[in-house]
């Protein structure tokens, strides 16, 4: 379209604010320059928040990454983000611009409202899910799960089953374990996420991490999942001193969203 951002000063402390109104996920920008001009912006950092006083930057994998812009002022420059962006606020920071004109955008803003389930744990809680025979399948069962903490220490997942099998998700000294059983005496630990298959993909904050769990079955035979907390044996409703003490956010199992289910029945 016709006109565009332009400010009156062009210098590096100069910034484009959008508010969506509500949390969105973002999963693509794109920008022009000012229509009819020659302003135009180089490269520019990409910032997102939800409250619109706290920022982050956008990264790409570890490293901070600014985005290069426009070699003119009509070419759309589209960029599908590697991971989604979940905000309210973006920030859109000019680096570099036409050295023979100023500061100038036009920008676009892909994604659809971001829903968010949340639920807290105090230690002393947890929520379980029992699992529906009908729907399991042994091929591949898939768990997703967002967590914030306030202690290092606690149980996040915890699923069994009748004949013994069991998996164990559990944060020690702030760092995650993955602990299972598959129907022999031995639990196999990993400092990886959860996918079962014939083997396990892993994934922790995109990153993932493939293995194959040694066992007389190449599948877990459970009944229940837990989440916060883990039972302790021979005690119907008790739960071990190692519960989880933060909140999870948009737990599903299966595509099936398990906050929005407890909280309907």
């Amino acid at each position: 379209g016709a006109g565009g951002w332009s400010p009156l000063v062009s210098n590096k402390y100069q910034w484009l604010q959008i508010d969506l109104g509500e949390r969105t996920e973002i999963t693509a920008v794109a920008t022009q320059g000012g229509y009819g001009s020659s302003d135009w912006v180089t490269s520019y950092l990409l910032m997102f928040s939800d409250s619109g006083r706290n920022w982050k930057q956008y990264r790409q994998e570890e490293s901070i990454w600014a985005f290069s812009g426009n070699t003119n002022a009509d070419s759309v420059v589209y960029y599908k983000l590697q991971h989604s962006i979940k905000a309210r606020f973006l920030r859109f920071v000019p680096l570099d611009w036409n050295p023979n004109g100023r500061i100038g955008m036009r920008i676009e803003v892909y994604g659809c409202t971001y829903r968010s389930e949340v639920v807290g744990f105090d230690g002393k809680s947890c929520l379980i899910y029992t699992l529906n025979q009908k729907l399991l399948n042994a091929l591949k069962d898939v768990i997703s799960l967002k967590f914030k903490t306030m202690q290092s220490d606690g149980i996040l997942l915890h699923r069994e089953g009748k004949n013994g099998d069991h998996i164990t998700l559990e944060l020690t000294k702030g760092k995650l374990s993955l602990l299972m059983n598959l129907g022999d005496t031995k639990t196999h630990p990993s400092n990886a996420h959860i996918n079962i298959t014939l083997g396990i993909n892993f994934t922790v904050d995109k990153h993932t991490h493939h293995f194959h769990a040694k066992g007389e079955f190449s599948y877990l035979d459970l009944d229940y999942e837990v989440f916060g907390g883990m039972p302790v044996p021979g005690k119907s409703g008790t739960l071990s001193r190692r519960n989880f003490h933060g909140c999870f956010e948009n737990i599903y199992y299966n595509e099936v969203n398990i906050i929005d289910l407890a909280r309907r029945h």
